[in-house]
């Protein structure tokens, strides 16, 4: 079945929501105001490419956050397939976080 843009839109926005309740376990602020998430890709048939990083690559939950986020997105209605990439390359650093993140954190 191919969705529309708009239906696209609309599974876009359900990914966001569910990757806002995945956290750090270190920072308390959700992955994507840390600014984890480098791309969400959806496919017309709603398979799903996430492409992300952690705050270090020898982060405790390198093992099991990977998981969680494919597993939550996996939920959202209408997604097909999720794939999940790994990615060090660019490393995160503190710029890469929400205004809304630096403000939790005190850093503004």
């Amino acid at each position: 079945m191919k969705f529309t843009d708009d239906q696209i839109a609309d599974i876009g926005e359900e990914i966001i929501k569910v990757l806002k309740t995945v956290y750090d376990p270190e920072i308390p602020v959700d992955i994507y105001e840390l600014g984890l998430v480098y791309d969400v890709q959806i496919s017309d048939d709603a398979d799903v490419k996430i492409v992300m990083t952690l705050t270090t690559p020898n982060c405790p939950v390198a093992e099991t956050l990977p998981q969680e986020v494919k597993d939550k997105v996996a939920e959202v209605e209408n997604v097909k397939s999720v794939d999940l990439e790994l990615t060090f390359e660019p490393s995160w650093n503190k710029d890469m976080m929400s205004e809304e993140a630096k403000f939790e954190l005190g850093m503004l």
